[in-house]
């Protein structure tokens, strides 16, 4: 398995002396994908991946095509697969225009029923570990500033959320149960995969091709400069392994990130180079906006450069680009606070890996250029 140049931790990769059988249910989703590729990798483990799209590139892990919000295909399929020992729940049920379904009562109780009905379908047979993946909107990042760093221990943040309603779920079900729970809170999560809602690089990369295709340089979109936190989805699947492996993760809460922080424009020579550009200018502009009205020029360019990915410009970036804007401040002529995390919690029980997230960015902009999903640097 192609690894990213992601530090691991002496006690993490000893923790691979177990195996198992990993479910990882949200497999074509940005955490998901990494997660399975990750295991699929792994001596002694079987992985198998759940999602209604196929993920890619994650052999030899197997997957089956699956909506988690039918219950009686959750329990008809995942109680034919069996002996799910792991279990890593990375799907999420995201409305149109992403932020109103975060408040949204039926969005929330979808993702609850979701989770339930995963859980439901193999609780009882040998299982042994649940990862749970929320993310810092368990904090409020999304509707109030959070104090600096916001730490696993804090009270829960008084807002309705579908992370607490899974969390309530797991909590009441380990109380009667033999199996173990891990929740994990990354921070922005970067990765290769394709069509999802909230992962970034697919946006970067289409953005730089098609700029680079007008003769243009890498023009920074966004607002004012803010200090932000990442974490690499090679380095998250790395954390869920441990996770599900180590004793001192049984039951517990976890921040992760790189373990650094950054500012757009500071990383944005480094995201120029790794796509063969030059840095531009700052010209303040909406990503959702501008690619919404480049579906034809993706198409083209995707069919010039004989590339794998899809020629629909949606299938490629989901509805990232909407995250985009939120993430690089457009709109935004001051700083606000940054949202950070503490990540000591995670160090000291046992998992210090990290990586260089301006490294992290050259690295998945290389790897989908390599796979032929963004036209060559």
């Amino acid at each position: 398995m192609e690894r990213s140049g992601t530090a691991r931790s002496d006690t993490a990769r000893s923790a691979t002396a177990r195996s198992g059988r990993v479910l990882v249910a949200g497999a074509s989703g940005v955490v998901g994908e990494a997660a399975l590729r990750h295991f699929a990798g792994l001596d002694g483990w079987e992985a198998v991946g759940a999602s209604r799209r196929p993920p890619r590139d994650v052999e030899p892990a197997t997957w089956v095509a699956l909506d988690l919000a039918d219950r009686a295909r959750c329990s008809e399929v995942l109680g034919r697969l069996g002996g799910v020992t792991h279990l890593v729940y990375a799907a999420v049920s995201e409305a149109p225009g992403l932020v109103a379904g975060w408040h949204d009562p039926a969005r929330i109780e979808a993702n609850r029923r979701m989770f339930e009905h995963v859980l439901d379908a193999v609780a009882d047979g040998p299982l042994e570990h649940v990862s749970l993946l929320q993310g810092t909107k368990a904090y409020g990042v999304h509707v109030a500033e959070v104090p600096i760093p916001a730490r696993e221990r804090a009270p829960r943040h008084p807002h309705d959320n579908f992370y607490f309603e899974q969390e309530d779920l797991l909590r009441r079900r380990a109380r009667t149960s033999s199996w173990a729970w891990t929740i994990l809170r990354p921070q922005v999560v970067f990765g290769d995969a394709l069509g999802s809602n909230m992962n970034l690089i697919p946006v970067l990369g289409v953005y730089g091709a098609l700029l680079k295709q007008a003769g243009e340089p890498l023009h920074f979109p966004g607002g004012a400069p803010s200090v932000s936190e990442a974490v690499d989805a090679d380095l998250l699947a790395a954390a869920i392994e441990w996770a599900a492996t180590s004793p001192a993760a049984r039951n517990e809460v976890f921040n992760i990130t790189n373990g650094d922080v950054f500012v757009w424009r500071d990383v944005w020579p480094a995201i120029a180079t790794a796509l063969g550009m030059a840095p531009g200018e700052h010209r303040p502009h909406s990503l959702a906006a501008a690619l919404d009205r480049a579906g034809d020029r993706w198409a083209a360019l995707a069919a010039d450069h004989h590339l794998l990915a899809p020629t629909r410009l949606a299938e490629v970036v989901g509805q990232s680009p909407i995250y985009a804007d939120m993430l690089l401040g457009h709109g935004r002529d001051r700083a606000p606070l940054p949202a950070l995390v503490s990540t000591i919690k995670i160090r000291q029980a046992g998992f210090g890996a990290c990586t260089d997230t301006e490294e992290m960015f050259g690295r998945w902009l290389a790897r989908m250029q390599q796979r032929r999903l963004l036209p060559p640097p």
